[in-house]
This record gives structure tokens, sequence and C-alpha cells, in this order.
């Protein structure tokens, strides 16, 4: 079987990969198009990674099987606008996929598709970085999105105060580019392959989780955490809801941040007083994608389950 993913959004999603893997690993095939237009007539499976699916999308290829997948809530300006009107126009799949339970109440679908959970995972390249050797050359390190960044600039600052480096993986938005263009503190690596961040992440000696308190970052998963975890690195974090969960869920101790210290509170907290603090990375073995994905109830649905 041929199943066909369709992303037309700019965000980086490591499960394309993932799928692509696991279903090429299983003698199936899967394609990834940004547009509903690159996917033939006769395709069988049409995987949606929502967004806003076009209204005609079921009648263009009324005979495929359709999935529409949420991994993540829409995001600020009117994010709950988004997902209203979503839930009010979207065609109606065969199947859905949520990140959580939170994700699912928050699209608000009233009807009887059948759905499913799939969590964020891990790749096996962070695990197998973990066992190497480690000679760190930055104190900090962020990975992923850099847009909500602009609103830790006092952090960000406080750590050039305090004498601290920071290395940034992922796109750097222009207006934080241009602020950090004169800062020796930080380092920008730019966005890398995705096999590539392993040995990034190891030249850092904590991983920053920095979430927005509000809605859908606070309630779904860091993938930047667990990529963290996987690798052995201690987790500087701010304080949310969905950080807390996992952190008791995997017997874990990390290392909060206050939301709206003055920069001089953040150069104290995140100097040399941040290393006598106590940590503990979790396991995160056990979130490897191949895992998740074997355990997902799809495949049955589609005929591939072994």
């Amino acid at each position: 079987m041929l199943i066909h993913f369709i992303h037309p959004g700019r965000a980086y999603l490591p499960e394309l990969a993932a799928y692509q893997s696991f279903l090429q690993s299983r003698g199936h095939g899967a394609l990834i198009h940004t547009s509903a237009e690159e996917v033939p007539m006769q395709a069988a499976v049409l995987w949606w990674m929502c967004g806003a699916v076009p209204g005609n999308a079921t009648g263009r290829h009324a005979s495929a099987w359709h999935v529409h997948e949420y991994a993540s809530a829409s995001v600020p300006p009117a994010a709950w606008v988004k997902d209203k009107v979503k839930s009010w126009r979207q065609p109606r799949p065969h199947y859905r996929i949520f990140q959580n339970a939170w994700v699912k109440d928050r699209m608000g679908f009233s009807d009887a598709v059948p759905y499913e959970y799939r969590d964020m995972g891990v790749s096996p390249e962070f695990l197998d970085a973990s066992a190497l050797p480690r000679a760190p050359s930055f104190d900090f390190v962020y990975l992923g999105d850099m847009q909500r960044l602009a609103g830790f600039r006092p952090l960000l600052q406080g750590l050039e105060e305090a004498g601290r480096s920071l290395l940034l993986i992922g796109d750097v938005p222009e207006g934080l580019r241009e602020w950090l263009h004169d800062r020796s503190f930080a380092t920008m690596a730019g966005r890398v392959a995705h096999a590539k961040v392993p040995a990034l992440l190891i030249q850092a000696r904590y991983g920053l989780n920095l979430v927005p308190g509000r809605a859908p970052y606070h309630q779904q998963t860091s993938t930047k955490l667990l990529e963290y975890c996987a690798v052995g690195l201690p987790i500087i974090s701010t304080d949310y809801p969905w950080v807390r969960e996992f952190e008791k869920s995997a017997g874990a101790r990390f290392i909060y941040l206050p939301r709206d210290a003055t920069v001089g509170q953040y150069a104290r907290l995140l100097g040399p007083e941040l290393d006598g603090r106590s940590h503990t990375a979790p396991a995160v073995r056990q979130l490897t994608w191949q895992d998740l994905l074997e355990g997902m109830h799809i495949w049955k649905y589609l005929g591939l389950q072994r």
C-alpha cells in the first residue's frame, strides 16, 4: 500500500520521517506532499497533517480513505477561533488521530468518526548519542521553534549577564536574529537535518525548554524536551501543566524557572547557582517512534497490521 501524507505547512514534523521509515520497513510506501493537487487521483489513502483541509478534498478523492491527524491544536493569534472553524468546516474523514485528549477536546468534533491518540516520540539517533563522549562547548541549547522566544528576551538577557553561552538550533526569525547579531553569548546553528541534531545537543550542558503558559503550548508534548532527555541533558524548563505531568509520570526531576523574573534574577538563577541544583533526566527509550507507531490501531483499519 502507498500512503500519501499531505503537509502544506512550514512546521517541522519529525513524525513524517518516522511514518515513512515504519511503513517502508513493512513493505509499504509513503509519499509526502505539500499540496493535495500533487496526490494522484487513484490514491488509496490520503493522510492529512491538519491544517485546514480543502472542502473539495473528499470529492476529488472520493474513493480514497482519508485520515486527519492533529499533532497540535491551532496556535495564536485567534487560536480558539481557528479550532472552532476547523471543527465546523473540515470535511469528515474516515479516521482521526490526536496528539492527546486535550487536543481532541479542544478541536471539539462531535461526530462518530473513529479516532486514537498518538503522542510524540524520539528517533534512535538521540538515544545512541547518550552514550557518546561529552566535551560541552555551550552551557545551554535551545532546539526548535524560535518564534516564541520573543517572549523570553529577559531570560536571554539573563544568560548573557551571567556569562553563559547558548546554542540555538532551528530557524531564527529576523527580529531575534538582529537582536542577537552583536551578542557573542549566542551561536545560531540554523535549521539542520534531524539526524544531525543529537551531535549538536550533546555539545551543551543543559537543555532549555521554554514554553509559553497559554494554549495550546502548555498542554502539548514538548518534542524538544523528549529529545533532550534522550541524549541525557538536564532539563531547565518553564513551569506549565504538561511538563509537570510528564516529570511525575517519568520519574524525573527538572529545574524550573519563574516566568516573570527580572534580567538580574535570571542571571542569578542561570549562573553558577544552577550547577548546584539537583536534577534527574528520565529514561525515554520506551518513547521511540518505532514503538509508538507499532502500537497504533489505525494499521488494523487499513489492513496493514501483522
